[in-house]
């Protein structure tokens, strides 16, 4: 329908006005699952208004971006419509750089900021971006400034004419005959550019901090690129990381497990002193709440997990004459021969590490 009513071929109908801005209007509803159920139940009074092509407002454009490029040469005669229009001047983006960031476990917990140089893409300093010498630019005398130029050719429907990017402005609608001498026209040179960067704390291993705007300048005073930072976590020398929580393992001497006691243990923050009950079995698991890692995103943002100490209880590999006559005493007591149901708790605690 749209074809068939093309204003190129009813040139001063009115008729066949009404019918493309039918046609336009049925497409709008068809492609909007939403519409067309109101349509469904309601017939056109659902849909009165909503599809935007009322007689009052109504753009030619709108139309042709609908039904694809296909565009009239003129659209003079055909009333209602807003006539040819000039495209938006093309924004070009500049590259975005790529920078691996290794990061320790503080600063991972605490955040931190960071300095750093970077070689990119930056705004000629001469012509201010501008890409001309004297900072003018022409209108492209293919397109007549519009950015766009139309091409006719033959199909099954007809000839038929389609709008393209100018390939001598590239869309820009201008073109610049005077160069300037330090860019050649692109209104970017490659530097050297000082970036900080702030850190969040929670960040984890090969995730990607994006920085917008840390990257190349974009040519002819376009957007800058964004800065991709991939994240590297260092290991740490005794806390290892389970998702938000820190895992430190901890191997007790056989009287302070048996006599308990207080020992010292690492944190992000330094150490801490933890109590140790008598009796502690191999396998036991202690909590250090708030004292692991912050979550970086989400509704959780900020809250911290927890240091998990595991315990393990260290066998002297070789012992004097003394001591051994003094287990060999111990051995016979009751109190060192383990009942069934503590071999049965302390399998538990092992089976569940590999579970």
């Amino acid at each position: 329908m749209a074809i068939k009513y093309h204003p190129d071929r009813n040139p001063g109908n009115s008729e066949a006005e009404s019918k493309f801005k039918e046609a336009a209007e049925a497409y709008d509803i068809l492609r909007d699952p939403e519409k067309r159920q109101r349509y469904d139940i309601y017939g056109h009074e659902g849909v009165s208004g909503a599809s935007g092509f009322g007689e009052q407002g109504m753009d030619i454009n709108d139309i042709f971006s609908m039904f694809g490029d296909i565009i009239s040469g003129g659209f003079g005669g055909f009333g209602g419509f807003s006539g040819s229009r000039r495209a938006s001047k093309p924004t070009f983006k500049g590259q975005d750089q790529r920078l691996k960031v290794e990061l320790t476990l503080n600063e991972i917990v605490n955040g931190t900021t960071k300095k750093f140089k970077l070689r990119k893409h930056m705004t000629c300093e001469h012509c201010h971006g501008s890409g001309a010498e004297d900072g003018k630019a022409d209108t492209c005398p293919t397109c007549k400034g519009n950015g766009y130029v139309i091409k006719t050719q033959q199909s099954f429907l007809g000839m038929m004419q389609t709008q393209t990017v100018c390939p001598e402005c590239h869309g820009e609608g201008t073109v610049i005959k005077n160069k300037c001498q330090h860019c050649g026209g692109e209104g970017i040179v490659m530097g050297e550019d000082i970036v900080e960067v702030k850190f969040p704390a929670g960040l984890a291993d090969n995730m990607v901090l994006n920085v917008p705007g840390k990257g190349g300048a974009g040519r002819h005073k376009g957007v800058n690129g964004d800065l991709k930072i991939i994240i590297k976590e260092k290991t740490d020398e005794q806390l290892t990381r389970s998702g938000n929580n820190l895992i430190y393992n901890l191997v007790l001497p056989i009287p302070t497990a048996i006599l308990g006691g207080t020992v010292e243990v690492p944190t992000v923050e330094g150490k801490a002193k933890i109590t140790i009950t008598p009796g502690t079995q191999p396998g036991t698991e202690l909590r250090l709440r708030g004292k692991g890692i912050p979550e970086v995103q989400g509704y959780n943002k900020g809250m911290r997990g927890d240091e998990i100490i595991n315990i393990s209880i260290y066998v002297p590999e070789t012992i004097n004459k003394e001591e051994k006559e003094a287990i060999q005493k111990l051995a016979t007591s009751d109190n060192f021969v383990p009942t069934d149901s503590i071999k049965e708790k302390i399998c538990r605690k092992f089976k569940s590490l590999f579970e």
